[in-house]
């Protein structure tokens, strides 16, 4: 009997050491990949300068901003990981080298994520901005300590600050807990926070996801080459020349008073915006028939597609929360993974939930990006400050952190939520889970079909050259058929 408990210890702590350095290396990859994003948009200004005190904020700051950055891409990729390892245990079940595979690692995966969300969210990136910005207490002693002391104290006067608004808005709605449970803060209140942040971070992926999706067909249109019939490449790389030139003159004249300082710089932006326009326009000139005939239709074709489908799997889980209660959202403690496939279609239909899952936070992320409200956020290559590093961060953290309550609430895929992730309050609540698979469909519909019907117009518009025209060119100057008989005429 002491042997067999002597062997299940030891098989516990193999195993609980081996979760771990699975864990530790996939952090550790992620860490490695961030900071190189990070110091490919990071001002190089910022961290090569004679105070060294300022150098050293900046080093610890960028790697709090990596680490925050890690635990986003870990959320993201949270889901993929879960529904490719049941498929993976389905097909392989008895396979020895894949019993590192199991319920346990998942589990302690979405626990970690969720813990270092917490702590990046709450603790991390406040910091961050406040050691940043702090000079030291007046009369301190200056130096990276005094900063630390001063960014400190501000943030604990900010975690007051943000207990006593979650307290009092836990009071306004549920009276009775709030006062039983002041002093319950990490069973509590913590939770409670995450929730209203986590509900924050869905309401903001529904309204980017829609807006992002419909934007992704002129992002990827940008960077693939389009058919002749709907781009005239000569004819841009011939004005895009011209205009290298023509700043090439006039940064040639140095002598000349009339340019100031700051006009030089902003024309040499200028003219290295110009000059990489025009060595991309002079690659687009040279890919071939296939890539030009084929590769652009086929992405466009995709797009269409992968929208179309998230529609369809939206109004099918908008079907079975009115039929079966069993779709709607929920937490579990034990995945169950090698049991069966999380998809009616088996492992083609999980590999399809991969791909949607991926597909609508990078439109999400796009949407994010192209939104009025934050596209001043949008990080430059070398000439992104640390504030602008952070509040990044930041975004995408609240975005990927949700993405796996947003995916289960909209049914992309069954796999119920892990953890922390599924003791949401607002979960449970049939008429918003409902209504936001509504506002989903409608929004993504929508935005579909306006972006859909007014590209196809704009790319005529432009192929029969009436862009060119002295009058404003609108859906309403120029009907389809005037479209359709310029094309003829050019035709003959």
């Amino acid at each position: 009997m002491e042997t067999d408990d002597v062997s299940v210890r030891e098989q516990l702590f193999h195993n609980r050491v081996r979760e771990t350095i699975i864990c530790v290396l996939l952090f550790t990859c992620l860490y490695m990949v961030c900071y190189l994003i990070l110091t490919h948009f990071k001002k190089t200004a910022d961290f090569v300068t004679d105070d060294i005190e300022d150098a050293t904020v900046n080093k610890i700051v960028l790697w709090l901003c990596t680490f925050t950055l890690s635990v986003s891409v870990c959320a993201v990729l949270l889901l993929p990981i879960s529904i490719l390892s049941n498929e993976v245990l389905l097909t392989f079940p008895q396979n020895y080298y894949m019993q590192w595979l199991n319920g346990s690692l998942i589990h302690g995966l979405w626990n970690l994520v969720f813990l270092f969300s917490n702590l990046s969210l709450v603790f991390l990136m406040p910091f961050a901005y406040f050691f940043t910005e702090s000079e030291g207490f007046a009369g301190s002693k200056k130096g990276v300590m005094a900063r630390v002391y001063e960014a400190v104290v501000l943030l604990l006067l900010l975690a007051l600050l943000v207990l006593g608004i979650v307290w009092v808005a836990s009071a306004l709605l549920h009276d009775n807990i709030a006062r039983k449970s002041l002093y319950d803060l990490w069973e509590y209140y913590l939770p409670y926070l995450y929730s209203g942040i986590s509900l924050f971070g869905v309401m903001l992926l529904l309204l980017c996801t829609p807006f992002g999706l419909s934007r992704m067909f002129s992002v990827t249109g940008s960077l693939l080459v389009k058919p002749r019939l709907l781009e005239d490449v000569e004819d841009t790389l011939s004005c895009t020349m011209f205009e290298e030139d023509s700043l090439s003159r006039k940064l040639s004249c140095g002598s000349s008073p009339c340019w100031a300082k700051l006009d030089r710089e902003a024309m040499r932006k200028e003219y290295q915006t110009v000059q990489s326009k025009r060595v991309a326009l002079e690659m687009r000139r040279k890919a071939s028939p296939w890539q030009r005939n084929l590769g652009y239709p086929l992405a466009m074709l995709m797009l269409l597609a992968l929208t179309v489908i998230c529609v369809l799997m939206v109004c099918f889980n908008v079907l079975e929360l009115l039929l079966d209660e069993t779709a709607m959202p929920r937490g579990m403690e034990d995945p169950h993974l090698g049991m069966a496939s999380f998809s009616m279609f088996g492992s083609l239909g999980a590999a399809v939930q991969v791909v949607l899952i991926l597909y609508l936070m990078v439109s999400s992320v796009v949407g994010f990006y192209s939104s009025p409200l934050f596209c001043f956020l949008l990080p430059r290559a070398k000439d992104t400050n640390l504030t602008q590093i952070i509040a990044n961060c930041v975004s995408l953290l609240i975005l990927s952190s949700a993405l796996p309550v947003f995916s289960r609430t909209l049914g992309i895929t069954s796999f119920d939520l892990l953890g922390d992730f599924g003791r949401y309050n607002w979960l449970g609540n049939f008429y918003i889970v409902f209504l936001y698979n509504m506002l989903f469909a409608g929004l993504t519909s929508a935005s579909l079909i306006k972006t859909v019907t007014w590209a196809v117009q704009r790319e005529l518009i432009r192929a029969f050259g009436l862009h060119r025209l002295p009058i404003t060119v609108s859906r309403s100057t120029v009907p389809f058929r005037l479209l359709l008989a310029s094309g003829l005429s050019k035709i003959q």
